[in-house]
C-alpha cells in the first residue's frame, strides 16, 4: 500500500497555519475562513481514501490488518537508539486521522458562524490549524520521541486556543494552568520515554509492540523497587497520557480551559486532544498487557474508573454547562482508560481494547456535538449559566433536537452510538472486574441524570422572559450540529470489532442482553429522576442539595482539589521550601558574592593613590624607598 500521500493530511493544514499566521494582518476575515475549510477539507477527503483503502483494500492481507510505515532518520547520535520521523499506518492510526479531520472540519465550519465580527478572526483560524497539524503528527507518529514533540505542539497549540480572548485575565490564567499542568505530567512522560530508549535500545513502535521480540520477551532483565524498569517506563509515560486526558489528579486543568471559545472546548475538550493519552496507551497496548503480567495496564483500569466515577458525581452539581460537559468528558475518558485496562489480546479477549476505541469515535461524535449545541445556546443567550436559561426549545428548534440527539446517546439510550461502545466496555468490564463494572453501570446513570438535567435546564424547565428573544444558529452552525447529529445515530452501527481489535485480526463481537439491560435500565433510571427534578421549575433539586448538606458542598467546590494544589504549592512549596532556599541564596550565596565584591572595591579605594599618575608622586616614592632600604641595611651591617 502507497502511504506516500498521507505526508500530505498533516501538511495541508500546516501550509493554512503558516499563510494565515504569516498575512495575518492583509487577508479578509471572510477568505481567512474559507481558506481553513478548504484546507480541512482536502484533509478530510484524504483521511477517508486512507480508510477505505487501508480497511477495504490493500489493509487486510491473510486476515491480518498490517502496519505500514514510511519514514526516515531525523536523528542519530550512536548506533542505538536513533530518532525518526515518519508515518505509521494501522487500524488505530487511520481510525484517528478519520476522527480529527471529521471534527476539525465540524468545527472550522462551526467557527465561521459563531467567530464572525470577532477581530482576532483570521488569528483563530491560523491557531485552529495548528492545532490540527499538530494533532495529525501525533497520531501519524512511528515512535515514541516524534509523538513526544508532537504531543507538546499539541500542548502549545492548546495554550494559545484557550488563552485567545488574551485581553481576559480568567482566560490567560486558564491558558496557563493547562500548560503548566500538563507539563508536569509531560515531564514523566519525557523520563519514561528515556529510560524506555536506554534499556530497550529503540523508540520504534514497531519494535517495542512486537510481542514476540526481545523488548516484551525480557522485559525482567532490569528491575527497580520491586518492578521491572520497563513497567517503571510504562507507568511514566501513562502519567504524561493522564495529564493529557484530565485523568485524576491531573484533571484540573480541564474546567478552566473553557475558558476558550466553544469551537475550541469541542475541538481540543471532546474529541481530540483530551484523547490522546488513551491513544498513546493503545499505540503502547501490547508492552501494557505482557510486560509484568499487564502490572501497569491495572493502574490504567482503576485510574480510569475512579476517574469515571470522580468526574460524574462532580457534573451533578455544577452549573456552567461547559464545566457540565468539561467534567462530562473527564468520565468518558476515565472510561475509555477502564476498558483499556480490563482488555485482553487474542480474539474476542481483546473486546475492552476495541470497546475503548469504539467509544473514542461515537464519543467524538455525540461530545462534539454538545459543545458546539452548548455554543449555539450560548451565542444565542450570552451566558453559560443554567440559571440564565429555559425553554429554548420554543426559539431554538434545530439545536433543541440535535442536543436531545447527542444527550440520548452519551447516556446510553439504543440504538444511538453511545449505548454500542458503551455496551462494549461494560462487558469487557464484568469479564474482567466486577468492582469496575459496577462502577461503570453507576457512571452509566449518573452520566444520563446529569446530561437530561442540563437539557431540560436549558430547552424546558422554567419559560424565562429574555430581554433579547433568542434566535436559532446559521447554518453555518446548524450544518454541523445536523452532520454531527446523525452521525451520533448511525456510528454506532460500524462493526468496529472487525476493523480494530489488539491482535489486529478482528472478531465479530456480539451484543450481550443481560449487561445491555442492565445499563439500559440504569440510563432510563437517570433520564427519569432528570425528569422529575428538572423537567418543570420546582424545588425538588434544592431539597435534595440541602438535604446531602456537606457533601453537595464539596461536590460543588469540586472536592477542593484545587485548593489541595494551592495549598501545596503556595504554602508548603514556595512558603515552606522555595522561601527558605530564596533566603539562603539572596543573604548568604548572593552575600558572599557582594562582601567580596565590595571588599575588593573598597581596598582598591583605599591604594588606588598609588598609582595616581603623577611622576613627582613616583620619584619621591621611589627616593623615600632607597631611603628606607639603605636604612634597613645601614642598621643591619651596624649591628
Amino acid at each position: 500500500m502507497d502511504i506516500s500521500y498521507t505526508l500530505w493530511i498533516p501538511l495541508v493544514p500546516l501550509a493554512v497555519f503558516l499563510l494565515l499566521g504569516i498575512f495575518n494582518q492583509k487577508i479578509k476575515p471572510l477568505v481567512s475562513g474559507y481558506i481553513g475549510v478548504l484546507g480541512l477539507v482536502i484533509s478530510a477527503i484524504l483521511s477517508l481514501y486512507t480508510a477505505y483503502q487501508y480497511f477495504f483494500v490493500h489493509g487486510k492481507v491473510d486476515d491480518v490488518f498490517q502496519t505500514f510505515v514510511s519514514k526516515s532518520v531525523w536523528m542519530k547520535f550512536t548506533d542505538t537508539p536513533q530518532i525518526d520521523m515518519g508515518v505509521l499506518i494501522d487500524p488505530i492510526s487511520v481510525m484517528m486521522l478519520v476522527v480529527v479531520s471529521i471534527v476539525s472540519l465540524m468545527v472550522h465550519i462551526y467557527s465561521r458562524g459563531y467567530m464572525k465580527g470577532d477581530p482576532g478572526y483570521t488569528r483563530f483560524f491560523a491557531y485552529l490549524s495548528l492545532f490540527t497539524f499538530s494533532m495529525f503528527g501525533l497520531v501519524l507518529a512511528t515512535n515514541l520521541f516524534q509523538i513526544y514533540i508532537f504531543w507538546e505542539l499539541v500542548g502549545v497549540s492548546s495554550f494559545l486556543l484557550i488563552g485567545y480572548y488574551y485581553t481576559k485575565p480568567s482566560a490567560v490564567s486558564a491558558a496557563k494552568k493547562a500548560f503548566i499542568v500538563t507539563r508536569f505530567a509531560d515531564l514523566g512522560f519525557l523520563i519514561g520515554i528515556l529510560v524506555m530508549g536506554y534499556f530497550t535500545g529503540t523508540f520504534d513502535f514497531e519494535t517495542l509492540n512486537n510481542p514476540e521480540g526481545n523488548v516484551i520477551l525480557n522485559w525482567a532483565s532490569t528491575s527497580f523497587m520491586g518492578l521491572s524498569v520497563i513497567t517503571w517506563a510504562l507507568l511514566l509515560i501513562f502519567i504524561g497520557g493522564a495529564g493529557k486526558s484530565a485523568m485524576f489528579p491531573l484533571h484540573i486543568w480541564l474546567p478552566d480551559a473553557m475558558e476558550g471559545p466553544t469551537p475550541v472546548s469541542a475541538l481540543i475538550h471532546a474529541a481530540t486532544m483530551v484523547v490522546a493519552g488513551v491513544y498513546l496507551v493503545a499505540r503502547l497496548f501490547p508492552m501494557y498487557y505482557f510486560v509484568e503480567d499487564g502490572y501497569a495496564l491495572n493502574v490504567v483500569a482503576f485510574v480510569g474508573a475512579f476517574s469515571a466515577l470522580f468526574a460524574a458525581i462532580i457534573a451533578i452539581t455544577q452549573t456552567d454547562i461547559k464545566r457540565v460537559l468539561a467534567f462530562s468528558t473527564m468520565s468518558q475518558i476515565g472510561y475509555m482508560m477502564l476498558a483499556l485496562g480490563v482488555s485482553g489480546y487474542d480474539g474476542h479477549d481483546g473486546v475492552g481494547y476495541m470497546a475503548s476505541m469504539f467509544h473514542l469515535f461515537t464519543h467524538a461524535m455525540f461530545k462534539a456535538l454538545l459543545f458546539l449545541g452548548a455554543g449555539s445556546v450560548i451565542h444565542a443567550v450570552h451566558s453559560n449559566f443554567l440559571k440564565d436559561m429555559g425553554g429554548l426549545r420554543r426559539y431554538m428548534p434545530i439545536t433543541n433536537i440535535t442536543f436531545l440527539i447527542a444527550t440520548l446517546a452519551i447516556a446510553g439510550v439504543p440504538p444511538l452510538a453511545g449505548f454500542w461502545s458503551k455496551d462494549e466496555i461494560l462487558v469487557a468490564a464484568y469479564e474482567h472486574n466486577k468492582l469496575i463494572y459496577i462502577v461503570g453501570v453507576f457512571v452509566a446513570a449518573l452520566t444520563a441524570f446529569y446530561m437530561f438535567r442540563i437539557y431540560f435546564g436549558i430547552f424546558w424547565g422554567k419559560d424565562k422572559t429574555y430581554d433579547h428573544k433568542p434566535h436559532e444558529s446559521p447554518l453555518s452552525m446548524t450544518g454541523p450540529l445536523m452532520f454531527l447529529a446523525i452521525m451520533s445515530i448511525v456510528a454506532g452501527f460500524i462493526p468496529f470489532s472487525e476493523f480494530i481489535s489488539p491482535d489486529k485480526v478482528g472478531f465479530e463481537a456480539h451484543l450481550n442482553y443481560p449487561l445491555a439491560i442492565i445499563a439500559t435500565i440504569a440510563g432510563l433510571l437517570g433520564i427519569i429522576l432528570a425528569w422529575i427534578f428538572y423537567k418543570k421549575d420546582n424545588t425538588l433539586a434544592d431539597k435534595f442539595a440541602n438535604a446531602f448538606g456537606s457533601f453537595y458542598k464539596w461536590t460543588y467546590n469540586k472536592f477542593y482539589i484545587d485548593e489541595v494544589y494551592l495549598f501545596v504549592t503556595k504554602k508548603i512549596i514556595f512558603n515552606g521550601i522555595s522561601k527558605p532556599f530564596a533566603w539562603f541564596d539572596r543573604h548568604v550565596v548572593d552575600g558572599t558574592m557582594n562582601l567580596i565584591g565590595n571588599s575588593t572595591v573598597l581596598t582598591s579605594m583605599k591604594i588606588k593613590g598609588l598609582q595616581s599618575g603623577k611622576v613627582q608622586d613616583y620619584a619621591f616614592a621611589f627616593v623615600m624607598g632607597a631611603v628606607v632600604i639603605a636604612l634597613v641595611f645601614i642598621y643591619v651591617w651596624t649591628i
